[in-house]
């Protein structure tokens, strides 16, 4: 059992697991597939264990991860890829219309390796595409962020708009305060609960921890 299995084993309890699955079952259903076209291909970087690539509707799906426990969770129709979130050698130049990322970037070693990756996701996506970032945003995060000992860099809405641009992407959505910080929490989560939260954003302005950005690649 490497690192990696260790520390989620024991971040996300089976029934914290399952949360996480009706809550991003919600998201993908009610928020995410307005970015999404079912003819699309989508990459998930850090897919984790796959709440996101699992529950999205797109005609071929690829999700990287160096977590070798992600694979026994994820759909049969997901291509997994087990390296490092970082290494996209495996992807084409311009063969991926939509990539997806939650809370990874925070993990990285450095900031350079942030613009590094971006710009590696800017290469593989086709022209026009876009890339769907989630982060704890270290401005209404800061007391919580450093409780999780895998979190390296602090970032905000915008210094990571100013990384996407420094990649070459323009930020197209930024929205500082979308969801909670964590999902591991007591909150009861239903699949109307979570519709009534995206349909109304002035909510997420007294909740919400985590930015989301929208970002594309030129045509």
């Amino acid at each position: 059992m490497n690192d990696l299995s260790i520390i989620y084993q024991e971040r996300f309890s089976n029934t914290g697991i399952e949360r996480r699955k009706t809550v991003w079952r919600a998201l993908c259903r009610y928020f995410f597939s307005r970015y999404i076209r079912p003819s699309d291909r989508v990459l998930d970087i850090a897919c984790g264990y796959g709440e996101f690539i699992n529950n999205i509707v797109a005609r071929e799906k690829f999700a990287i991860d160096l977590n070798p426990d992600s694979a026994s969770r994820l759909d049969h129709s997901v291509h997994f890829i087990n390296k490092e979130a970082t290494n996209l050698s495996s992807f084409a130049d311009s063969c991926i219309d939509v990539a997806f990322s939650s809370n990874f970037l925070e993990h990285l070693p450095a900031k350079s390796d942030i613009v590094v990756l971006l710009r590696d996701v800017y290469r593989v996506l086709t022209p026009g595409g876009k890339l769907i970032l989630l982060g704890p945003n270290i401005k209404y995060a800061f007391r919580e962020y450093w409780d999780f000992f895998d979190h390296h860099i602090p970032l905000s809405d915008a210094s990571i708009g100013e990384a996407l641009q420094l990649a070459g992407f323009k930020v197209e959505i930024t929205v500082p305060r979308f969801l909670p910080f964590t999902m591991n929490n007591t909150i009861p989560v239903h699949d109307i609960l979570i519709r009534l939260y995206l349909s109304f954003p002035f909510v997420w302005s007294l909740f919400g921890k985590q930015f989301l950005i929208v970002a594309g690649k030129a045509q």
